[in-house]
């Protein structure tokens, strides 16, 4: 993308750290302040609907939603104007921050955006006693730990791909948690709309309930806060879908497969040219194959959020 047409840089592109899949650069320029996104293309997990996902973004935009405004994208770069604001620590969010996040939802899923419906998912992998003999056999630091979870994650598997999902998809962010958010003046900002789809809405109101919920672990999980969401979404004017797992599989489903992306990155060796660097990815390799297996025997617990 030819930067020149954001008017004449006052200084170099700072490159801002924290981002996990892409890259990001604050761009200062005499016509304002951008934050220009380079995307990992090479080894995404999903394909990134550039123009569906822009539109759906400046939709968002012009219907109120608090979110930096999308200015320019193709297909390897975005361009937002950039957005000042705390970043959101992860740990249990106020929660009237909570209240204001599923009113939020409830105007996101309300849109009349067009969306090319998205292919049937695939059954969810079953590589893992493949990936941990691989992890062996390579001297991976992690390799005796996947070894031991290797029936875990298989019955992981098993439950996503039998857990029913009631429905309705929306047309939704898909990430609402604190790494995707700002704070500016206590209240909410939506940040990486780039996994932006359609979604069972149980998947989304868990997901994002829960993550704003707790903190990196599962030990402070603050029930108020998890009911705020649920509340601000029907004060927006929606209606919550039935109780069940299904509230937790997105969340359940998108470590997995975010564990083994980097599984398959960590026995690649190879410093990777975009996205996170080969540290990033054992580190949450680690996370994963500790977090997961908690995580999925704690489902009745957190069904009980939803009485």
């Amino acid at each position: 993308m030819n930067l020149s047409q954001f008017g004449v840089p006052l200084r170099p592109m700072i490159r801002v750290h924290g981002g996990f899949a892409n890259r990001t650069y604050r761009l200062d320029t005499d016509q304002g302040s951008f934050a220009v996104k380079e995307l990992n293309l090479t080894d995404r997990r999903r394909p990134y609907r550039v123009e569906e996902v822009f539109g759906f973004e400046r939709a968002a935009f012009a219907a109120g939603v608090p979110m930096p405004e999308p200015v320019a994208a193709d297909a390897r770069t975005l361009v937002h104007r950039w957005v000042e604001g705390e970043k959101v620590p992860e740990e249990p969010v106020p929660e009237a921050f909570a209240f204001e996040i599923g009113g939020i939802l409830a105007r996101l899923h309300a849109l009349d955006v067009p969306w090319t419906p998205e292919p049937a998912g695939e059954a969810t992998p079953r590589d893992w006693p493949a990936l941990a003999a691989r992890a062996a056999a390579t001297g991976q630091p992690w390799a005796d730990e996947l070894a031991s979870r290797v029936e875990t994650f298989l019955a992981i598997a098993d439950f996503l791909d039998t857990c029913e999902r009631p429905g309705p998809l929306v047309l939704t962010h898909r990430d609402v948690q604190p790494w995707n958010l700002l704070s500016r003046q206590s209240r909410p900002v939506l940040l990486d709309w780039e996994l932006s789809g359609l979604l069972d809405l149980s998947g989304e109101l868990g997901s994002t309930a829960l993550g704003i919920t707790k903190g990196p672990g599962l030990d402070d999980i603050r029930p108020a806060v998890f009911r705020a969401v649920l509340d601000g979404y029907v004060a927006g004017g929606a209606a919550l879908p039935p109780p069940g797992p299904s509230w937790f599989a997105y969340t359940i489903d998108g470590w997995l497969g975010h564990t083994r992306w980097n599984v398959l990155r960590c026995l690649a060796g190879v410093e990777p040219a975009a996205g996170p660097g080969l540290a990033l990815s054992h580190e949450s390799v680690r996370g994963g194959l500790r977090g997961l297996p908690e995580l999925f025997g704690r489902l009745d617990e957190l069904e009980a959020l939803l009485a």
